[in-house]
């Protein structure tokens, strides 16, 4: 069976589930999700997806439904063992596309989605075709081997399948009218991996009730480059959300 490195933190139901970007692991969530655990007093699961940190490689190499495999597959078999349902996801980009694909076919009490992806942009294509240059040309790859065992099973399954052409017609809007939990979306003005016009389809599609962020001199990882205000923003929607799934008395 393939190892899955994660981190378990105690505390109340419904837990937090951390799912990081496409070069993410454990690690580079850093403190994130000790700190919101503390302020909201939920459990936190974070994981990293198989070929990501201290995680096993995939069997297969990635195709372009990855973030649908993950989402229908390793996700709900991860929450099962840790006794985890109604989760509160928090997504970072590609894993805030993996929080809503599940959350359009299972039960959460709420997404909070950091720079997501619904449909692929070309300033997304562009960017990550820079990464690759920089992967073979600069000290990118020893600096992403300090968190990923097998960093370039990380990469290329990442790199590879942004930059196939098959994938520049994913597109998840179809999963957001079925998504009627409440929803947070943050994301940088600056990022370069994606535009605000992510948010507006988020915002315009799902059933339920969104908030929406835009942060000024912020790339993309919302929650690194203004942190304080992103944890305090993500800590009030969580207790807010955690609040209207509690029983009337």
């Amino acid at each position: 069976m393939l190892v899955l490195e994660r981190r378990w933190i105690d505390g109340a139901a419904p837990a937090l589930v951390f799912l990081h970007e496409g070069l993410g692991s454990v690690a580079l969530w850093r403190d994130l999700p000790d700190v919101l655990a503390e302020r909201t007093g939920r459990a936190a699961l974070v994981y990293s997806r198989h070929g990501h940190g201290a995680s096993d490689p995939p069997a297969a190499n990635r195709g372009v439904r990855f973030m649908h495999e993950e989402a229908e597959h390793v996700l709900p078999s991860l929450l099962a063992e840790h006794d985890v349902s109604t989760p509160i996801l928090v997504g970072h980009s590609d894993g805030g596309s993996i929080a809503i694909i599940y959350a359009a076919a299972h039960p959460v009490t709420a997404l909070v989605l950091l720079a997501p992806h619904v449909f692929v942009e070309d300033c997304s294509v562009e960017s990550i075709a820079r990464m690759r240059e920089l992967y073979a040309t600069s000290d990118l790859r020893e600096r992403l081997a300090k968190y990923h065992k097998h960093v370039d099973a990380a990469f290329h399954g990442w790199n590879d399948v942004w930059l196939d052409p098959a994938f520049r017609g994913w597109n998840i809007e179809g999963c957001l009218p079925r998504i009627a939990c409440p929803v947070l979306v943050i994301q940088g003005e600056d990022d370069e991996y994606g535009t605000e016009r992510q948010v507006h389809a988020i915002a315009a599609q799902v059933s339920g009730p969104v908030e929406t962020m835009m942060l000024p001199r912020c790339g993309h990882s919302p929650h690194r480059d203004q942190r304080a205000v992103v944890i305090e923003r993500i800590a009030r929607f969580v207790e807010g959300a955690a609040d209207l799934r509690r029983p009337a008395t």
